[in-house]
């Protein structure tokens, strides 16, 4: 048998067998966990080991019993995947914090066999659990000494192995970007805005929205990014004395220049530099008082909680839970309690206590009024979120403002993306900030060869976060034939740097101009590009703007069809996605919607796969699952289209199951854009602006802009855990330019976890998976990754 690659190492490698893992929930709940108990259950049978469920967190283990310490098994989970909260229950147990409650708790364990906690909860629930395993021997031996339990069954069982997730929808858990839940409640959030903005718009109202986050103001701050909102109040940095001035002139100022309606965000903990809380009402009371605004107040609560967890929850949540399952089987007796978590676009696990420690200590800082340090021990996300609002929402006097005498144009190119506004919006006001003069090119560079560009002002893009689409207009057309005619309307306008926003065609359009400095100086520039396309299909980046909304309408759509069939017995559906030659939509899609297969051109495949996956879905559709999913991307397989599929699926599992199929279309690329894509396309936009002001500085000489060497085009992505500057032609030889896609692509890993989760047996590598690392307080500068895929 031929060995692996050295490099690699798969989890065959690691057995369950012997092992028993339990999973729960615990604390508050979140959207998401769901999923996230699912993985557990599935990776922990798939290899062997024995799971249960503990129902009711940690008030079931010290009550015991059949029905409270039950064991999984793999159709126990089917169909939990889109249900938000956690079926399996979560409470907030007194008695396990007496030493009385967790010899009961460790008495019920022995009594199943069971060694290995997976704990999905906050900081509080984690910090429990760590106790518990401290102790752990202790309860053991009174157990023993009490006997309840024989020194064999203590030897056997000598130690307690404990795997946290932080499932919280405050993402106030130090040591990863992002906590199950958030995702999915900022899109609750930002639902309520975007309905009450078109209500305060018709009346001309202020409206104050309250949102959780007693501790915490990531969720106020996020939405805020993510609406453009006027004013946010939270409470790692209180505002300066004398904020209610200054929150009403900059209400009024936004009036006067026409706009219809104002969005106040207020965290729930949000306090003032006296720690005195700052309350909805007191807002509200003030803005009448001062400025006679017919104000209203809306306070979201437990919404936040509910409904269906987002695309990304998902996909975090199923990483994340088999991210446990192999810690769990890695660990010794040695090896400390971990967290698994999130970093960039990569999972890590952290020693349990150390994020514990690092979250007890922003709350001692808050309480202490060191704000400052607040905010930098909540990471550099958090911080650069911040940042990033204070930037786009508060606009300096003209007065205060850095004169640069430059010029710099924006333009769209390739399909529409959602978040494109947002990235547009947040381009100008920054550029505007760095004291440059700010052009809007309609149509791509069809537009610029035909001289469609015009200057665009701060209040010119109010409200675009939200808006889907291209409000500036795109087109694919290429430059390399109009090159001549764009050289000359960037000297006419004195174009002095570019930015431009939009998928494949854009990389290939930099490429080309790029290429066209040797015969035209006026390209001699700095010029950025920003992946902005659903397919996701750009080289020198992980993630692209759009491609979360995307999978978002996909998943959302595949919800309602698996829905329809709740009636039907045994029925199939083939639903065919978008993305080129592009897998991602399909096999990511795949993952956050249940899918039992996912056929892309990626990973090839023939009529003998075709029959084997009938098969295997046949053969589950006999024994337990009524619903079946099958996705297929567009371009996978010019012979196996999506009419085949269907016709051979229907013809196989006659008398088994029906088929039924959708070609989802052009509904992936409409609607609003995430909160996701909105502040992804707004963080990474600010800081690209921040890049050409300084190659702007750098390349200034003798009254002009010169800039020829490669890394003054580059393209902004984010690889695992950074956002990097890479210049585009180093690119070229990572990129398959026939079929538009990146040569390597790192979601082709998650596709073993999909067939694994759907019961299919296969190779999983792991070396990428999380070895144990510290808490670092302060990251690289260039990593600010706020919960990617």
């Amino acid at each position: 048998m031929a060995q692996p690659d050295s490099k690699k190492v798969f989890f065959e490698n690691l057995t369950g067998a012997g092992k028993a893992i339990a999973v729960l929930t615990s604390g508050g709940d979140a959207q998401g966990m769901n999923a996230a108990v699912r993985a557990v259950v599935r990776m922990g049978i798939y290899v062997g080991a024995k799971v249960y469920f503990i129902r009711e967190g940690y008030q079931g283990m010290v009550d015991g019993g059949e029905d409270n310490i039950k064991e999984a098994t793999w159709e126990s989970v089917s169909s939990m995947l889109q249900v938000g909260g956690t079926v399996i229950g979560s409470a907030r147990c007194k008695e396990f914090r007496s030493h009385e409650g967790r010899l009961r708790a460790a008495h019920h364990l022995v009594e199943k066999g069971i060694t290995n906690l997976c704990v999905i909860g906050g900081d509080g629930s984690l910090t429990g659990a760590n106790l518990f395993r401290e102790e752990w021997s202790g309860l053991l031996a009174e157990l023993v000494e009490q006997g309840l339990i024989s020194q064999d069954s203590s030897q056997r069982h000598s130690a307690l192995h404990i795997v946290g997730m932080v499932g919280s929808i405050d993402n106030d858990f130090c040591g990863t970007d992002m906590t199950i839940g958030t995702d999915s409640a900022l899109h609750r959030i930002i639902e309520v805005v975007d309905a009450i903005m078109t209500t305060a718009q018709s009346h001309q109202r202020t409206f104050v929205l309250e949102v959780m986050g007693r501790h915490c103001g990531y969720l106020a701050l996020v939405s805020a990014l993510a609406c453009g909102a006027d004013w946010v109040l939270i409470p790692e940095m209180p505002p300066e004395d004398g904020w209610e001035d200054k929150m009403c002139q900059k209400l009024s100022a936004n009036r006067a220049g026409m706009k219809r309606l104002n969005i106040i965000i207020v965290a729930e903990g949000a306090i003032g530099r006296n720690n005195k809380p700052i309350t909805t009402d007191y807002v509200k009371d003030l803005v009448v008082k001062c400025l006679g605004f017919d104000t209203r107040v809306t306070i979201l609560g437990h919404v936040q909680r509910g409904g269906t967890p987002s695309a990304f929850d998902r996909i975090l949540a199923s990483r994340m839970g088999v991210e446990a399952v192999m810690a769990l089987l890695e660990t010794t007796a040695n090896t400390p309690a971990c967290v698994v978590s999130l970093c960039g676009n990569q999972s890590v696990r952290l020693p349990l206590m150390e994020c514990v420690q690092m979250t007890q200590e922003v709350q001692k800082a808050m309480d202490e009024k060191k704000f400052e340090e607040a905010v930098k021990l909540r990471g550099r996300s958090f911080e650069n979120n911040l940042r990033t609002y204070k930037l786009l929402a508060h606009r300096k006097p003209e007065s205060e403002l850095p004169v640069s005498n430059f010029n710099v144009a924006i333009l769209n190119v390739g399909a529409p993306a959602a978040g494109m506004n947002a990235a547009v919006r947040s381009a100008v006001r920054v550029g505007i900030s760095e004291g440059h003069k700010m052009f809007a090119v309609s149509d791509g560079f069809e537009g610029l060869y035909k001289g469609q560009i015009k200057e665009i002002k701060w209040a010119d893009v109010g409200g675009w976060t939200g808006q889907g689409g291209s409000l500036l207009g795109t087109k694919r057309t290429l430059p390399a034939k109009h090159v001549d005619k764009i050289a000359e309307q960037m000297r006419l306008h004195n174009i002095n740097a570019l930015l431009v926003i939009g998928g494949f065609e854009a990389f290939e359009c930099l490429l080309q101009l790029y290429d066209a400095r040797a015969t035209h100086e006026d390209f001699c520039i700095p010029m950025c590009m920003l992946p902005a396309t659903i397919s996701n299909n750009v080289p020198g980046t992980d993630l692209s703007i759009g491609a979360d909304t995307a999978l978002n309408a996909i998943v959302e759509t595949c919800d309602r069809i698996k829905q329809s069939a709740s009636g039907t017995k045994r029925r199939v559906f083939i639903i065919e996605t978008m993305g080129g030659y592009c897998g991602y939509l399909a096999s990511v899609g795949g993952l956050a919607a249940g899918a039992d297969a996912a056929y892309i051109y990626e990973e090839p495949f023939d009529i003998r796969d075709l029959q084997s996956n009938v098969e295997h879905l046949t053969e589950k559709m006999k024994t337990s699952i009524q619903r079946g999913l099958v996705l297929r991307n567009e371009n996978s397989n010019e012979n196996y289209t999506t009419d085949f599929i269907y016709q051979l699926y229907s013809e196989e599992g006659r008398g088994v199951f029906d088929c039924r199929k959708n070609v989802l279309g052009h509904m992936q690329q409409g609607g609003a854009p995430s909160p996701f894509d909105r502040n992804f396309g707004t963080k990474i936009s600010a800081k690209a602006m921040q890049w050409i002001t300084k190659k702007l500085t750098e390349t200034f000489r003798q009254g002009r802009v010169f800039a020829n060497t490669e890394d003054s085009c580059c393209l902004l992505g984010m690889r695992r855990r950074n956002l990097v500057f890479q210049p585009v032609v180093q690119l070229k030889d990572d990129t398959d330019f026939v079929h538009r896609i990146p040569k390597e692509q790192w979601w082709l890993k998650l596709r073993p976890l999909m067939k694994i989760l759907a019961k299919y047996r296969t190779s999983y590598d792991v070396s990428d998976s999380g070895q144990l690392e510290h808490v670092v307080r302060n990251r690289p500068k260039e990593s600010d990754a706020s919960g990617a895929m």
